[in-house]
């Protein structure tokens, strides 16, 4: 990493801050309520070390792999991490030991080994369950039913927290479409709320770089922010 890249990063970092903030705003709401997820996918320790060092205290990951080598690194040892991208069974146990939040259980047969694992480690495992609310094929994610019935057994899984919803707009038919797809996310959790008293399901985790405007407007208390942050590097 050269000298001028830990400015270059923290530039950029403010000027998604201040884009969030707007973007709260204009839709009424406070800023507070939206915390930036920034995605250090793309990037080393020591690039992520200086997203760290710019207040980016929330850093997300989609490879397990990358989550556990970071977690482990001392320059970030105070980070919250996040798991963004999809999680396969034989990489449960360890990520949910170094995950504060995985954004992406798809299925009961997942919750079910983080629950096992939260167990015989003595902790409690946060998530969000992830929904398809665009339809895509190519995606991971429950559908809106198998939610309904994964949200309505939680009671089988008492060292998991879930602490809200996740998903990913559609990759064809922009704004519009993506709208459309985080409006469903936020009206399945009030359905749910609604059905499931006891479920509150605070988080909603929903846009991307170029999405999350939208997002925001929708209700996303959650924003995962990529590559906005690491544009001229």
């Amino acid at each position: 990493m050269d000298a001028a890249s830990p400015q270059i990063i923290a530039d950029n970092y403010r000027r998604v801050q201040d884009r969030v903030a707007e973007a709260a705003q204009a839709a009424g709401r406070d800023a507070d309520e939206v915390k930036i997820v920034a995605v250090s996918k793309y990037v080393g320790i020591e690039e992520t070390a200086a997203l760290f060092n710019a207040g980016a205290k929330l850093l997300g990951e989609s490879r397990p792999q990358q989550l556990w080598e970071k977690h482990d690194a001392h320059e970030l040892q105070n980070a919250e991490w996040h798991l963004i991208g999809h999680l396969q069974r034989n990489k449960a146990a360890r990520t949910a030991a170094c995950a504060d939040l995985i954004h992406s259980v798809d299925s009961a047969r997942l919750l079910k080994v983080i629950n096992k694992a939260a167990s015989q480690s003595g902790n409690t495992s946060r998530v969000l369950l992830e929904v398809n609310t665009s339809g895509d094929a190519e995606k991971h994610g429950l559908t809106a039913e198998q939610t309904r019935e994964l949200v309505g057994s939680l009671v089988n899984y008492p060292h998991v927290e879930v602490q809200g919803l996740m998903t990913m707009a559609a990759r064809e038919g922009g704004v519009d479409v993506a709208r459309k797809n985080f409006a469903a996310l936020r009206e399945l959790r009030g359905k749910l709320f609604a059905e499931f008293r006891r479920v509150k399901l605070p988080e909603l985790s929903m846009g991307m770089t170029g999405d999350f405007e939208t997002a925001i407007a929708e209700g996303a208390t959650l924003v995962r922010i990529g590559s906005a942050l690491f544009e001229g590097l």
